[in-house]
């Protein structure tokens, strides 16, 4: 699903933090801008706050109508008032809504709904107008419930894989706190990191771009993590999101290794994330946390229901059933991935992903969870026994 960029005209900022909650709980990647994109692009979508002072809102929906045919305008006023409803869309308004948010009335939650669904139309519309373009490129944040949950693990794997089995452009964006480890688990050196994208934005172009990345030989791309213990900041969580729109507009995947802390900027990327994994293991600390994590997502307003779940390092000697996971999260199991500390740690100290180096279980599962991603038949080299298949779900309690 492509990304959609807003844009909110208000000079009221506690209007424009419940405006911004209220976009990215639609269900589609929402990207909050300030004016035009760094490649000079319109939003597509633009909130206008008229509330105060209607005249001055009407003149900003007529400038803007101006500049673009095809950008959906989103009127805000203080009531619904005949009149008013007339004049914003003559000045050209694409919907109008009077301002309830926040009142936990029934007319409030008629109004969030009505503004909800004007956005999802806006999605389809801009989806159906570039049906004849560039597919969108997908992007998949991986979010650990713990240190060492195995979060850099799964999402380096998984882009390895989505760069090799379907030779488009793939990126992975480290944004771990406290210094990442992508490129290590990728043996790569990397001369620059994310910090040096986001404080060059006014001149990222595909060009600039290609000096930042290191390359990986399976085809994949690495922006590396930052070699600050304090940086990214929360100030610099407007730069990442410029950075993400820019990220999706160059590559057809975009794979982030989000570590297991949700701060400012790890949040900028979960918002446009169109799925959002959240690895755990399946223990109490794991699942504890875990809980908390899918809690500050809907709080956020990201998007939970793009929320799937990942079961790292599964065993038989587990204490903690399938479904008692299941339960305790609200969310079915994804995929399981089998504990193999040799195999990974192997594949970690020599720098050579799991799905290059080995032919195990674990390689395996990597192999026919990206598949499933990209819709592809499993491989012969990744498949099981019907024995090993009924085993597992046994185990698992799926059935």
């Amino acid at each position: 699903m492509a990304q959609l960029s807003a844009q909110i005209v208000s000079y009221d900022e506690e209007f424009k933090r419940q405006v911004s909650k209220l976009l990215r709980a639609c269900g589609v990647p929402i990207g909050i801008v300030e004016g035009r994109s760094l490649e000079g692009a319109a939003p597509d979508l633009v909130v206008v706050d008229i509330r105060a002072d209607a005249s001055s809102g009407m003149a900003s929906i007529e400038r803007l109508r101006a500049a673009s045919g095809t950008m959906a305008i989103f009127a805000v006023a203080g009531a619904a008032e005949p009149d008013l409803i007339l004049q914003a869309m003559r000045a050209g308004a694409n919907e109008f809504f009077p301002w309830t948010a926040g009142a936990q009335t029934q007319a409030s939650r008629a109004m969030e709904e009505s503004f909800h669904g004007a956005v999802r139309r806006t999605s389809t519309r801009r989806e159906a107008a570039n049906a004849g373009a560039k597919p969108p490129c997908v992007t998949h944040a991986f979010l650990g419930a713990k240190g060492g949950a195995g979060t850099t693990t799964v999402a380096v794997n998984c882009g390895v894989e989505l760069a090799r089995l379907t030779k488009r452009s793939t990126i992975v964006l480290d944004m771990k706190a406290c210094l990442g480890e992508v490129a290590l688990f990728l043996g790569v050196r990397p001369r620059f990191t994310v910090l040096d994208a986001i404080e060059n934005l006014h001149r990222l172009d595909k060009d600039f771009l290609k000096e930042l990345v290191a390359k990986h030989k399976s085809g994949l791309d690495i922006l590396a993590g930052s070699e600050q213990f304090d940086r990214p900041a929360a100030q610099d969580a407007p730069a990442i999101e410029e950075l993400m729109r820019v990220l999706t507009r160059m590559y057809d995947y975009v794979i982030i290794d989000a570590g297991n802390v949700i701060s400012s900027c790890v949040a900028a990327t979960l918002f446009s994330a169109d799925t959002i994994f959240l690895v755990t293991n399946p223990d109490v600390p794991s699942i504890r946390n875990a809980q908390r994590l899918v809690e500050r997502v809907r709080q956020l307003g990201a998007g939970s229901e793009r929320v799937k779940v990942l079961v790292n390092r599964a065993s038989d000697q587990l204490l903690i059933g399938a479904k008692q996971i299941e339960t305790a999260l609200g969310y079915g199991i994804h995929h399981t991935f089998p504990s193999d500390y040799r195999t990974v740690s192997t594949a970690l100290n020599s720098g050579v992903p799991l799905t290059l180096s080995t032919n195990s279980e674990i390689a395996a599962q990597f192999d026919s969870f990206t598949r499933q991603l990209v819709g592809m038949a499993s491989s012969s080299g990744g498949s099981e026994t019907k024995t090993e298949v009924e085993r597992k779900r046994v185990f698992l309690g799926i059935f």
